[in-house]
Formats: C-alpha cells, sequence, structure tokens
C-alpha cells in the first residue's frame, strides 16, 4: 500500500504540471490531498473499517449513536476508575497494555465481522466501540505523558 501511495503522489504532485499553468497545479493539488487523505484512511484500522462500513450501507453515526452494551460501559467506566486512581506510571503502563490487548481483540472481531461475516450491523457496534477505547487510551496516554514528566522533574 504505501508504494502505490507513493507512485500516486508522484504522478499527482503539483510540479509535474507547472508546465500546464497554475489551474492544472490546483487540481493536481487537489488531487494530492485526497490521495493523502485516502491513505491516511486506509492505513488506519478503525478509519478502515468505518469506510467499509459506510460503503456496505451500514452508516456508524456516531455522533447520533451511543448506545452500547451494559458491560463495554461497565469496562469503561472500570477503565475510568482506574486511570483515576493510578498513582505510578506502571500502574498506567498495566492499565494501557490491557486496554490494547482489548482493542487488539476488538479489532479482530471487527475484521471478522467484515470480512468473514459480511455482518456490517456488528461491524458498525465493534467500530463505535472501538472509538470509545481509542478516545480513552488517549486519555490514558496524556496521563502516562504527564505523570512521566513529573517523574523526572523531581
Amino acid at each position: 500500500m504505501d508504494a502505490r501511495w507513493k507512485d500516486l503522489q508522484r504522478e499527482a504532485h503539483p510540479d509535474k504540471f507547472a508546465a500546464q499553468g497554475a489551474a492544472a497545479q490546483r487540481v493536481a493539488m487537489q488531487w494530492s490531498v485526497r490521495i493523502n487523505e485516502a491513505y491516511k484512511r486506509l492505513k488506519d484500522p478503525l478509519k478502515r473499517a468505518a469506510y467499509l462500513c459506510e460503503l456496505n450501507a451500514a452508516p456508524v453515526n456516531a455522533e447520533n449513536n451511543t448506545a452500547m452494551p451494559a458491560s463495554f460501559l461497565m469496562q469503561q467506566m472500570e477503565w475510568r476508575e482506574a486511570l483515576d486512581d493510578s498513582v505510578s506510571v506502571d500502574e498506567l503502563i498495566q492499565l494501557s497494555n490491557e486496554v490494547k490487548v482489548a482493542k487488539q481483540a476488538m479489532l479482530l472481531n471487527c475484521g471478522r465481522f467484515l470480512d468473514e461475516l459480511g455482518d456490517y450491523a456488528r461491524a458498525v457496534q465493534e467500530v463505535r466501540a472501538l472509538m470509545f477505547v481509542e478516545r480513552f487510551a488517549s486519555d490514558l496516554d496524556a496521563r502516562l505523558d504527564q505523570m512521566e514528566t513529573q517523574e523526572r522533574g523531581q
């Protein structure tokens, strides 16, 4: 995928269209931006899954549909409490590892729903859950960075 992206970037690079004028360069720049956006979407497993769901008439609608299973919500609450109660870098690293394992399992489930079962409705549920997990992982990383910075400063 990386090689194809680089090929497309070379083909659409605005400098290749300098002799054709400013309008051609603008169009090339627009294509270059679209190529980069597509590459980023396809390279990120969560964005790719959401895109595949949408292509198959199963929009994620994360902003409008936040209904989640009770067990998932309980897990989120436990993680949030663990994050709030953490007093050491080691505790945060342990929590981070737990979240990474859960995220990997969820990505595998999502892939199975998309690739093996063609069950886009269930894939959408997994994508929405993964969005929650990614948001939490981001908060966790920020807290870990903050705590590591404080420890180095002491």
